[in-house]
């Protein structure tokens, strides 16, 4: 391989201990790799040029862990980031896997459960804090229902809020140097999920208490699976100044949650979303939340690695190549040169004399009505792009 596209820190792309860590478990089959040790993935990923890790409290401290151990684990994985230079890029809580979750954490509809989410919230981001975080996660796995027969939305989103409300402030009083990010998905594994997209999430962040330190989390597969434009959903959380973090992997519209390695099934939906990542000037981690396949074993899970970050560099490249391609620049310029207009324009903003000269300004429709845009042309450079050959 070409040592081109050969990761650096400098790319700030990081992993989760459960990605390079997953055991190829499915609901139909046993795991087929053993479990990772999070210090050994740590100094592997520093070889392979990551910038960082991310992890769930549970990834590094089990469930039942007393303080004691709390604390050994805790150090151990803090001295290994010191060691390799790896940074924690972010860090979440698991809300998800415990049974007590059955019916939510922060929207359960049991009030004791939903106190010990937030104790468990608030263990996991002093953790986070302990480790240099300044990112952490909220994916809302048990946050649905699969009937309103009990519990309203109007209800969930206010134990939701209150939640958030109450973390928020706890942050602030700890003095950490901490945003949160909620992670939106629109399916699995409730059977109706809270938050489900981009925009619900941008929404329901306004009308949170401290409003400026809570973002937004995307991640490619989630959007996806619905058949959604990821790339469209990146835009509105940039264009809201809320992308604080961006979740990169593959999914095949309308399956399940397959998690496959980084551009491996939408070559084109990744370059758009790369480009659009690098031209917005977003310096956040660009993290890869994938897996490895159930077929591979340790040198799969590192060749999975290497892939993700291999194919965003060369996607990276190719952004490049557009915006230095000639012939698509000069189309672009073209067609922007035709989009003027020289008549009463509401882009200074609205005025009552604004008004009444666009409202009596004669347009011809004809002419308009028979203006091609020639987005096939600028398509097919931009494959061509893609495959090579340009």
């Amino acid at each position: 391989m070409s040592d081109q596209y050969a990761p650096t820190p400098q790319d700030r792309y990081t992993f989760g201990l459960w990605t390079v860590g997953q055991q190829g478990r499915d609901p139909f089959g046993d795991p087929v790799r053993p479990a990772m040790d999070p210090v050994y993935a740590v100094h592997k990923l520093a070889e392979l040029g990551a910038w960082g890790i991310s992890l769930h409290d549970n990834d590094l401290v089990p469930f039942d862990a007393t303080p004691a151990e709390r604390d050994r684990l805790v150090q151990g994985l803090k001295s290994a980031l010191d060691e390799t230079g790896l940074t924690l890029g972010m860090a979440t809580t698991n809300l998800f896997t415990n049974p007590v979750f059955r019916d939510g954490a922060f929207t359960s509809s049991d009030a004791t459960v939903r106190a010990f989410a937030l104790q468990k919230a608030m263990r996991s981001i002093d953790i986070g804090a302990e480790l240099g975080t300044k990112i952490y996660d909220f994916w809302g796995g048990r946050e649905g229902s699969e009937t309103d027969v009990y519990r309203s939305p109007v209800e969930a989103l206010r134990y939701m809020r209150e939640a958030f409300n109450f973390l928020t402030r706890y942050v602030r009083d700890q003095g950490y140097d901490m945003r949160f990010v909620i992670e939106p998905k629109p399916n699995e594994p409730r059977g109706h999920i809270y938050l489900p997209t981009v925009g619900h999430a941008l929404h329901f962040i306004t009308t949170l208490d401290d409003a400026d330190m809570v973002g937004v989390n995307p991640e490619f597969a989630h959007d996806t699976m619905a058949g959604l434009n990821f790339t469209h959903a990146v835009g509105q959380a940039i264009d809201a100044g809320k992308l604080f973090h961006i979740d990169l992997n593959d999914q095949v519209a309308g399956r399940y949650d397959q998690d496959f390695r980084f551009a491996s099934e939408n070559l084109k939906a990744a370059f758009y979303l790369v480009k659009l990542l690098e031209e917005s000037g977003y310096d956040g981690p660009r993290h890869f939340d994938a897996h490895p396949y159930r077929t591979e074993d340790e040198d799969g899970v590192w060749a999975f690695a290497r892939g993700c970050m291999r194919s965003y560099g060369i996607l990276k490249d190719k952004a490049a190549r557009f915006a230095a391609d000639a012939e698509i620049q000069g189309v672009i310029a073209e067609l922007r040169a035709g989009d003027t207009f020289d008549g009463p324009s509401a882009a200074g903003g609205y005025s009552a004399a604004t008004a009444d000269a666009v409202k009596s300004y004669r347009f011809d429709t004809a002419a308009l009505a028979t203006k091609g845009r020639r987005y096939e042309e600028l398509d097919q450079l931009v494959n061509e792009i893609i495959l090579g050959v340009r």
